[in-house]
């Protein structure tokens, strides 16, 4: 390994183009915060931060360690910890959900399986219609669950592609009832621990709270939509929130872990000498599940790929992951202004944090995400390029 960019195959000139529009965006005021690294197998670039901490007056910059909650791309995570169980022979992708949790099978959810839920074809709802209710009552997940188990299916399982959060929720109460530990714990003991990502968790734990300078004050505040207001105690930057731990969308974590887990991704499931995930587990996680679907309408089948919690790069659709990725490459977005890709074949990834919303279209994260493409040069260039490279 090198100390600079050439095995990393960085083109320096593009990379500080890339560098100074997010700086523009930040300066401008369009968005308030940005943190990136890119990598390719077990090395990385230094975490590139830009923007502010919080909202208040004067303005503090974001800090060298500060830490985010990167919405949905909680969802491969949790979805990863169920193939964990499922490489333990405890559990396959076709078992019912209802025999796991019989309180399911209510209104027709019978035949949704756990394939369904990873690939959202289960015919689950996004959201509960009483979500906002809920988290301004201070749910605890388990009436989330509840819920979950009570609503209707608005299609058959396996008859069509909806995004469903919901679908997660019940994927971390499974994971809950086969381990016999919370979906946050359990993540913590197979992923985070092993892989000392020593800054995630799912759901902020009291132990952020304690001492002098606590570790929550490291989370950066996000730019609330209008949909929630800064004295709603539901909000993202809210305690409720940040402590709930939902499977679909609770994760708080450093662009510096995340790449540890995506650098696993890429190494075939390996972190040093520990075997984190069996590489036919990846495999699988990265294939498109839905193509062999036959009731998926195909057009759904074509252009929506889904792998395992796992959202391919959908051809024509600039939206998150931007223009340039190849068909093969996966991730996952976050409606708090996040994203997370994996090109396999290059064995590439870039973590991307913001604390700007951008749903439903992304747009500085997909704009962000081709300018560093860009940036990639083939893996035999022997150009020099300085720019430093972390190992």
């Amino acid at each position: 390994m090198t100390n600079d960019f050439q095995s990393a195959g960085i083109d320096e000139i593009r990379w500080n183009q890339a560098c100074s529009l997010a700086q523009q965006w930040v300066a401008n005021g369009e968005v308030s915060a940005i943190a990136f690294v890119v990598g390719r197998g077990d090395q990385r670039t230094d975490v590139l931060r830009f923007g502010r901490q919080t909202f208040a007056e004067p303005a503090e910059p974001l800090a060298d360690d500060s830490i985010f909650l990167i919405a949905s791309i909680t969802k491969p995570i949790v979805g990863m910890g169920m193939l964990r169980l499922v490489e333990q022979g405890l559990v396959t992708l076709d078992d019912r959900v209802a025999s796991i949790i019989p309180e399911f099978h209510s209104n027709s959810k019978r035949g949704v399986t756990i394939r369904h839920l990873l690939t959202h074809t289960s015919g689950l709802p996004d959201m509960l219609s009483n979500n906002i209710e809920l988290r301004q009552a201070g749910a605890p997940l388990s009436e989330f669950v509840a819920e979950t188990c009570r609503v209707g299916l608005d299609f058959k399982p396996g008859f069509g592609v909806q995004y469903q959060s919901m679908g997660f929720c019940i994927l971390g109460e499974i994971i809950q009832r086969i381990s016999s530990r919370p979906c946050a714990e359990f993540v913590d003991r197979e992923f985070f621990q092993p892989l000392e990502m020593s800054d995630t968790a799912l759901g902020v734990p009291a132990a952020w709270y304690a001492g002098e300078t606590p570790k929550v004050d490291r989370i950066a505040h996000i730019r609330l939509p209008k949909e929630q207001q800064p004295t709603d105690s539901w909000n993202w930057n809210g305690r409720y929130w940040r402590g709930l731990g939902a499977p679909w969308g609770g994760l708080l974590t450093t662009p510096e872990d995340m790449a540890k887990f995506a650098a696993m991704m890429v190494n075939h499931g390996q972190h040093g000498s520990k075997q984190i995930l069996a590489p036919t587990t990846i495999e699988a996680a990265a294939r498109n599940q839905i193509e062999t679907m036959p009731t998926v309408p195909e057009s759904e089948r074509r252009c929506k790929p889904w792998g395992l919690s796992w959202r391919l790069h959908w051809p024509s659709h600039s939206a998150n992951f931007g223009d340039f990725l190849p068909a093969h490459a996966y991730g996952h977005w976050g409606a708090t202004g996040t994203l997370l890709w994996i090109d396999p074949a290059t064995r590439r990834y870039l973590v991307l944090f913001t604390t700007e919303p951008q749903e439903p279209h992304g747009t500085y994260l997909a704009r962000l995400s081709n300018a560093l493409v860009s940036t990639f040069q083939p893996s035999e260039s022997n150009r020099n390029c300085p720019t430093r490279i972390r190992t």
